[in-house]
């Protein structure tokens, strides 16, 4: 669970399937190669079920299994945390508070 986007693509799947060129859209500042490489690395630790639709052009839904399913009120609790506390982080990396 380690990385910076893995917390925010567990979170915007928490409400269904979504395709690449969903998540890359609502997840703010995520390159396309770092959303592959996270969303290859979580579907190879069980966190994401990749779906492909053979037709044409290609498909490809990603889904939560039910072992990320049961982390999702813990993620929801940590963004929250997080969006709380951004200011404290700021002025910590900026030097401002010993």
């Amino acid at each position: 669970m380690g990385g910076r986007w893995k917390l925010p693509i567990l979170t915007r799947l928490s409400d269904g399937k979504k395709r690449f060129g969903e998540l890359r859209r609502i997840i703010p500042n995520i390159t396309e190669r770092m959303l592959t490489l996270q969303l290859r690395e979580m579907e190879r630790d069980g966190l994401l079920i990749r779906t492909v639709y053979h037709e044409v052009p290609p498909r490809v839904d990603y889904e939560l299994t039910p072992l990320s399913s049961a982390l999702i009120p813990i993620c929801l609790q940590l963004d929250d945390w997080g969006a709380k506390h951004k200011d404290v982080h700021l002025w910590i990396s900026s030097g401002l508070i010993p």
